[in-house]
């Protein structure tokens, strides 16, 4: 690529800057309601930018969780690279632009009346709201598989205490056993997610558990990153060997029919696969919330404005992150990241009786392949003519090469760790 990886982060997180601030600031005196249901990076992201953009507009955030865990780097904790309490973010640093944090949890969403209703028995009056509320596991699509059974089966698709469970099974695992992990049918929150959970783990086998083994159930023919991560697998960890401490199963014939928590086994369209440690990532739509508050469709995920990320089932409400449908982004911390800027700017003009201007859209992903072995994809999105999808940029961003030397690849390590300490900050503080 011409541009080095360090610069295409600046310039992207500049774009995206400036698509959610390309307006005058604005102050004053009436205020201007917006509630935000949801605390994860998309939610904190839109609710500090809508200060920067007008400090005037009374900004409440509705979470029921005092501290947020990212998912981003959760795959770390698994592996034993880093705490769990390094993931830990509260929200003094979003406190201090004024804004509101309400630890209940919403639990109805008025359109009509403009309330959003919490578990507290408080309601919100909004002019407008923004809904950030994430994923929910659909556990019932699993024969077997429950949210009790997840304590034995753990997820670990929403960091915090699942993180935990899964790190604790592999340490209590004996040498020899088997890991696997399954992955739902797309669209699931962090495409690469699982491959890299698969590397990280067989990182901590290498080391610690040479004789264990990785398995990938995928009900998806192939996957992000795909050419970049059986690279590293082969160079690390003997892919395609009789050796493989990494085996995937492509789907459809190795998508889940069945599990049984007691006998740790799972049971695929032609096959039955006993695990020691089973990490189980169910199939998913948008948060409960949202379904309740008719932002989805039959898809299971909300349907949205591209150009604003309004709801195009209801006025007044803005839907982003993992659970809008937004084409081509991939439901990823960045992406929700850039959406709540999106949202914020549109807002804003439209609080203020203006017309929002053309946005711009950036991902940027990381994944941790092995020691010093980082591979990375990144991408400026923009709106189609007609508005109707949003579209990468040709020649935009790129992915890291396959010829990349080790130097290079060791370097895109130290990236991911630059990268969650700017995302952090841009989004919490």
């Amino acid at each position: 690529m011409a541009m080095n990886r360090r610069d295409f982060v600046k310039t992207t997180g500049a774009v995206a800057a400036v698509s959610a601030l390309g307006f005058p600031h604005i102050a004053r005196a009436d205020a201007k309601k917006v509630v935000i249901v949801g605390g994860g990076t998309g939610g904190a992201t839109a609710a500090k930018y809508l200060k920067l953009a007008d400090s005037s507009i009374d900004v409440t955030i509705i979470e029921p969780n005092e501290t947020y865990y990212t998912c981003y780097m959760s795959n770390e904790v698994i592996s034993g690279e880093r705490q769990i309490e390094s993931l830990a973010h509260g929200y003094d640093g979003l406190k201090g632009y004024g804004i509101k944090v309400v630890h209940e949890a919403a639990t109805a969403i008025d359109p009509d009346k403009k309330l959003v209703k919490t578990s507290g028995g408080n309601e919100f009056a909004y002019e407008r709201c923004i809904v950030a509320p994430g994923i929910s596991l659909l556990f019932d699509r699993v024969e077997g598989m429950s949210a009790a059974a997840a304590e034995k089966l753990p997820h670990a698709w929403k960091a915090g205490e699942q993180t935990r469970i899964l790190r604790t099974q592999l340490e209590a695992m004996d040498d020899g056993g088997v890991f696997v992990i399954t992955v739902p049918r797309s669209p699931f929150r962090c495409p690469p997610g699982p491959y890299e959970r698969a590397s990280q783990v067989a990182m901590y086998f290498k080391e610690h558990k040479p004789k264990s083994k990785v398995v990938i159930l995928d009900s998806n023919q192939a996957f992000s990153k795909q050419g970049l991560f059986e690279q590293g697998w082969t160079r690390m960890y003997g892919h395609g060997t009789d050796n493989a401490m990494i085996e995937w199963q492509p789907g459809p014939d190795a998508a889940i029919v069945r599990v049984d928590p007691d006998e740790m086994l799972i049971e695929t369209a032609f096959d039955e696969v006993k695990g020691d440690v089973i990490n189980l990532i169910p199939p998913q739509a948008a948060a409960q919330i949202a379904i309740d508050a008719d932002l989805t469709d039959n898809t299971g995920w909300c349907p949205v404005d591209m150009k604003t990320f309004e709801s195009t089932q209801h006025a007044g409400i803005y839907v982003i992150g993992d659970a809008a449908m937004a084409t081509t982004m991939p439901k990823s911390a960045y992406s929700a990241n850039s959406q709540g800027k999106v949202a914020a700017a549109a807002i804003v003009a439209a609080l203020n009786g203006e017309e929002p201007g053309t946005p711009s859209y950036v991902n940027t992903c990381y994944s941790i392949v092995g020691k010093d072995y980082g591979i990375s994809v990144a991408a400026v999105y923009r709106l189609s003519a007609d508005g109707k999808s949003i579209d990468s940029v040709e020649g935009s961003g790129g992915v890291t090469s396959m010829d990349a030397e080790d130097f290079s690849l060791a370097r895109e390590v130290q990236y991911a760790y630059s990268w969650y300490d700017n995302i952090v900050a841009d989004s919490f503080f």
